[in-house]
């Protein structure tokens, strides 16, 4: 039986999964291993340096929907823990969410100072200054976890006021949910730590929000925001590095099967090979920074549906296309060479496959039409720059002229595709996205290709135009999915997967949440090779 109420000072005992003749803690010494183990994460996190995203969704009430959002604000950067608090390096431009946010430290927690939340008031961490309370066990996915109320001894500003989830074996603190208190204080939150090592959690998600206490319709929320953090192991990233495949010992075939033909090759091949090559490391260069993912099941996806759309419209592509996923929440896709990028945000809302085949369709057309944008970068000096300026460095935007004539060949791929008779829910999705732009414009503005509206057109408008109209009322008309419902990251070496949630069917109109943001409850596990701690640490007990 797990932990269960208790006196302040005693546990009751717990089966531990180590060895049956372990020792058991008092409830005081399990506190110090929990409160051990947290400054053990403190001095790990003044090594890391990761990319932390935080994206903020202002609210206001709605009678049918409960709140909806009316302005936005995006943050992207590189985190650093020293002295008990964080600093960041800002991936944004001047002009976007640090200049006009970052500074305001009076009103709601903002830019770096989100990061925060990750952590357990590093500053003050003891039993001199909280007190813990043993509340009961719980099961957080596979792994059981100590929950552990904690409130501070003092009646200073800044400190916190919640719960703790602690998991059971090496007593790290694997869930935080509370405030801080005070004049320090802030918003309500939830943060998530997984298990990316063996014996190692480190901080993946941390959901926030803000009661608006001067609120006349009931009880709402100010706002709602969520920081993801990944790129732990930035220095190790590349798919040319830790993640490549062993060369093979003969030597590989040519594009007509032969090997080892022992001929140059070609003008139209070399050009070909160049642009392979500088395709390549744009893709290590945005890995290098922490913005793509390397190649895993996601890609997988995206390329089946590119696949679908070449074949069936029997384009001969050589190079073939590549699929990749950028990790940032915007929702943008662009191309370079035979390279289409879709990014982790836009993928999460699409609602069904359809709809991702029209983004993959304007793409590809990209791609056919020849609207290459990554000659500029063929030169390695081009990409010899701090990461912190990539978003200013790279540039995929293409003109005017070239989108439209990209939005024309991609109806013609539809038109051909499996996907025709399925584009309705599209041109929903695209109608969603016209109506919450003046809400939404963190959300729909690229950062580093063209983006789903430039000036007054949209991409694909004539999908949007054809496409019923938006009923939010309907719980049976999903037009967009919120954001994170479908791919997870793991923060140490930022690849991706799909979600295995099951959808639930929908009871009320508050539920649909279109490209808003939303809790996040991960089902925790330990990683599969951690072994067994030597000596294994005791369970608490009376």
């Amino acid at each position: 039986m797990l932990l269960a109420a208790a006196a302040a000072q005693t546990v009751p005992a717990v089966a531990n999964p180590g060895p049956a003749a372990s020792p058991r803690l008092t409830f005081d010494q399990f506190t110090d291993q929990l409160i051990g183990r947290e400054h053990d994460i403190f001095k790990l996190m003044r090594n890391l340096h990761p990319i932390a995203e935080t994206y903020v969704q202002d609210t206001k009430p709605d009678a049918q929907m409960g709140a909806v959002p009316v302005r936005d604000q995006y943050f992207l950067g590189r985190l650093s823990f020293k002295d008990g608090s964080f600093s960041e390096v800002s991936y944004l431009p001047e002009g976007s969410f640090r200049s006009r946010v970052l500074g305001d430290m009076s009103g709601k927690p903002n830019g770096a100072n989100f990061a925060r939340y990750v952590l357990l008031d590093p500053q003050h961490l003891d039993r001199r200054h909280y007190d813990f309370t043993p509340v009961r066990g719980e099961m957080l996915g596979e792994v059981r976890c100590f929950v552990i109320d904690v409130h501070p001894l003092n009646s200073g500003n800044g400190y916190f006021k919640g719960r703790i989830w602690v998991e059971d074996q090496d007593y790290h603190i694997v869930r935080i949910n509370g405030t801080y208190v005070g004049a320090g204080a802030g918003s309500h939150f939830d943060t998530w730590r997984l298990n990316v090592l063996p014996h190692v959690w480190l901080p993946a998600f941390s959901y926030s929000e803000e009661p608006d206490e001067k609120s006349r319709l009931g009880p709402a929320i100010r706002f709602k925001a969520l920081t993801r953090i990944w790129g732990y192991d930035l220095q190790h990233a590349g798919d040319l590095r830790e993640y490549a495949q062993p060369l093979p010992d003969s030597v590989p075939a040519d594009a007509s099967g032969r090997r080892g033909s022992g001929y140059d090759l070609s003008g139209q091949l070399s050009v070909r090979r160049y642009q392979h090559s500088t395709e390549d490391n744009i893709i290590e260069r945005l890995q290098v920074a922490g913005l793509m993912a390397p190649s895993g099941d996601v890609e997988q996806i995206l390329q089946t549906v590119t696949n679908n759309l070449v074949i069936t419209n029997e384009l001969d592509i050589k190079p073939a296309v590549r699929c990749r996923v950028l990790l940032t929440a915007p929702l943008e896709s662009f191309s370079f060479g035979h390279v289409i990028v879709v990014s982790r945000g836009l993928i999460d809302v699409v609602p069904d496959e359809a709809t991702l085949a029209a983004i993959l369709a304007h793409e590809l057309a990209h791609v056919v039409l020849g609207d290459s944008s990554e000659d500029k970068y063929a030169s390695w000096r081009s990409l010899t720059f701090p990461n912190e300026q990539i978003l200013q460095k790279f540039d995929f935007r293409l003109d005017a002229g070239r989108e439209a004539g990209a939005n024309n060949k991609a109806a013609e791929l539809l038109a051909k595709s499996p996907y025709k008779d399925k584009l309705t829910q599209a041109g929903l999705f695209l109608k969603t996205l016209q109506l919450r732009a003046g809400e939404l414009p963190s959300l729909i503005q690229p950062h580093l290709g063209n983006g789903m509206q430039e000036g007054d057109q949209w991409r694909l408008a004539d999908l949007a135009k054809s496409a019923p109209q938006v009923e939010m009322s309907r719980v049976d008309q999903i037009a967009a999915l919120p954001l994170g419902s479908r791919v997870k990251i793991n923060p140490w070496n930022d690849r991706v997967e799909l979600s295995k949630a099951k959808p639930v069917p929908l009871r009320l109109a508050s539920e649909k949440i279109p490209s808003e943001i939303e809790p996040v409850f991960p089902y925790l596990k330990r990683v599969a090779d951690a072994p067994a701690m030597t000596p294994p640490n005791p369970a608490p007990t009376q």
